[in-house]
């Protein structure tokens, strides 16, 4: 029998050469409600996150294919908000303090309480979630202002959807907003009836956009992104 929808859960991505291990936390990470994917080097990590959206990330050190620290600087720099939580047998205080220096959100050494780690990892959740909520929510463009508090935008009315929609790509104005996050965040289920819907309201959005000089660009395959109507025809 085929599934009619998808729920979205919350997604990890370990980054750890240690299979076993990985195996044993993917299966308990799963059976506390999250979703873990899990690869061995750092050059999968980069095609995984390239093409998905992944909540956090779990990375060891040592043995991942590149530097440890390096790998840790290069997923900040690409993913600046994604947040990072090292696993590994590194207890030396200079190895973890260089670590939350170029950006971890955390520091597990190994071995590790499953239970434990969960709870940091929804700590950390928590906060990104609330820093989320707290975040700028009246924006102005080339001088038309959209005011997510009051669901209006240049003088029109918008519903709760589209505007918590709109705000999303306002936050990331000029960046994919990955689909899969629009419908984790909006409609908590990722199916044919709820992308449909998301395809109505980004057209919709599209038209209150076009008379101020504005669009959405669909990006196939990733999400969608706010951007001035010029670099859309560039496309």
């Amino acid at each position: 029998m085929h599934k009619i929808f998808q729920k979205v859960t919350t997604k990890l991505l370990i980054i750890d050469s240690d299979i076993s291990l990985s195996i044993v936390l993917c299966d308990y990470l799963a059976s506390r409600g999250y979703k873990a994917q899990h690869v061995a080097q750092a050059r999968e990590a980069f095609v995984q996150l390239d093409q998905s959206h992944y909540d956090m990330v779990l990375m060891e050190m040592q043995n991942v294919g590149m530097n440890g620290y390096e790998l840790l600087r290069e997923i900040r720099h690409r993913y600046a908000q994604l947040p990072i939580i090292v696993l590994t047998t590194r207890s030396e205080r200079e190895a973890q303090m260089k670590a939350f220096q170029l950006g971890c959100d955390d520091y597990q050494l190994k071995p590790f309480s499953m239970d434990l780690l969960i709870c940091r990892i929804e700590a950390i959740l928590r906060r990104v979630r609330r820093d989320e909520e707290n975040k700028q929510r009246v924006f102005e463009l080339d001088g038309h202002i959209f005011d997510a508090v009051h669901q209006i935008f240049d003088g029109q009315h918008l519903s709760g959807r589209e505007s918590e929609l709109l705000l999303m790509l306002c936050r990331h104005q000029d960046e994919i907003v990955d689909r899969h996050r629009i419908l984790a965040s909006l409609w908590k289920e990722d199916n044919a009836f709820t992308s449909r819907s998301l395809g109505v309201f980004i057209n919709h959005l599209r038209s209150f956009l076009r008379p101020i000089g504005y669009t959405i660009l669909a990006v196939r395959g990733k999400g969608y992104k706010l951007v001035r109507q010029e670099e859309g025809q560039k496309r």
